[in-house]
């Protein structure tokens, strides 16, 4: 499992594959803690000098796999908004929204497992402009990747060195786990919200059945 892990990783050790994982992070069913911060950090391990770029090529794919979720929760609109995130949860995601773009990209900070795609999809739902909230999104974005790879850039070093460590073969374990039940269960909430909005689309576009229309009433004589 470990050898399929790294076989699997190495795809995403590239300038591409770093992008790639940017968008995967930020979509609504992959799931992989840390995952876009453990590409850079390792990839910045590996070519210190090259920190910067790493930085720029994760905040790009980033904001792609958030402006999609951003399009999906526009698509959907406020009252769709409940099928993907619950309704205990929803109350207090559309307090954030309602502060502002710069309020709900700054979340984006905070590292997994905080739930940062239900803000995202809110955003898009309740109307924010699209522009405002990407734009304060990639400078948050920008920002948090910079501090990981410049970390990773002073501290490469030791950090190549603890991946032969047997405390890092225990986190690969935990991060294959976490990313195959995350994924499954995140494709499955998705598949039974979309099933359930196709259901009752299909319910509600058949409207009333036809009223029969009554013979008129024979007239008796006057």
């Amino acid at each position: 499992m470990r050898a399929l892990f790294f076989s699997v990783l190495g795809y995403f050790l590239t300038p591409v594959g770093i992008v790639l994982m940017g968008v995967l992070d930020a979509s609504m069913i992959f799931f992989l803690p840390l995952g876009i911060d453990f590409v850079v950090i390792l990839m910045t391990a590996r070519k210190p000098e090259l920190f910067w770029l790493y930085a720029i090529l994760a905040t790009i794919g980033s904001i792609a796999g958030a402006a999609g979720t951003f399009w999906i929760g526009k698509k959907a609109g406020e009252k769709g908004l409940s099928r993907f995130v619950s309704p205990r949860r929803l109350k207090r995601v559309e307090q954030r929204v309602n502060r502002g773009a710069f309020v709900v990209a700054a979340l984006g900070l905070i590292p997994p497992p905080f739930p940062f795609t239900p803000f995202v999809l809110a955003s898009g739902a309740l109307g924010m402009n699209g522009w405002s909230f990407l734009g304060a999104l990639a400078g948050v974005r920008v920002f948090r990747f910079g501090v990981e790879a410049t970390l990773a850039h002073r501290y490469g070093r030791q950090i190549l060195r603890w991946m032969r460590t047997p405390t890092f073969q225990m986190v690969v374990g935990v991060f294959i786990a976490l990313a195959v039940i995350g994924t499954i269960v995140s494709a499955i909430a998705l598949y039974r919200s979309s099933r359930s909005s196709r259901s009752g689309a299909k319910s509600g576009s058949g409207g009333s059945p036809p009223r029969r229309r009554m013979a008129p009433a024979a007239r008796g004589p006057r």
